[in-house]
């Protein structure tokens, strides 16, 4: 098992990012690498439990279930449950933290999961660089201005 984790500052309030990260359903809102996404099952998209279903833009198909989510600790958790990655066991956790000074807001999410052999290197950067910072600079552009 591999832990990625990444982490960065965001000029603007913790809750005015949680109002956008917290719908489960609208990565392609706050994300540059999601095309469309729907919640199965017509569920809240925050409902614990609940599944959502995306493309991403280079057509792969990933399916997720929300595990936690809670507006007092800005923070969510979901686990992949098919994905073209090939990963196993994976849990991911997005949280923010408020900065008082400046008001603005210390941004983490990690995950833990199981590779395919020889793959750790690859998916850790992938996931790390590719998705989680990626999404953190597209955040960072929305809340810019």
């Amino acid at each position: 098992m591999i832990k990625v984790y990444t982490s960065s500052v965001l000029e603007a309030p913790a809750d005015s990012v949680w109002a956008v990260v917290r719908d489960f359903n609208a990565l392609p809102q706050w994300t540059p690498f999601v095309a469309d996404s729907r919640i199965e099952g017509g569920l809240p998209a925050d409902k614990v439990g609940c599944v959502r279903n995306f493309r991403l833009k280079d057509g792969g198909i990933i399916r997720e279930r929300l595990l936690a989510l809670s507006d007092y600790d800005f923070e969510c958790s979901y686990s992949i449950l098919e994905s073209p990655m090939g990963v196993e066991n994976y849990v991911a956790t997005l949280k923010l933290t408020p900065i008082t000074d400046g008001n603005r807001c210390f941004c983490e999410w990690w995950a833990e999961f199981d590779p395919p052999l020889g793959k750790e290197a690859e998916l850790a950067d992938s996931i790390g660089q590719g998705v989680f910072q990626a999404a953190f600079d597209h955040l960072k552009q929305r809340f810019r201005g």
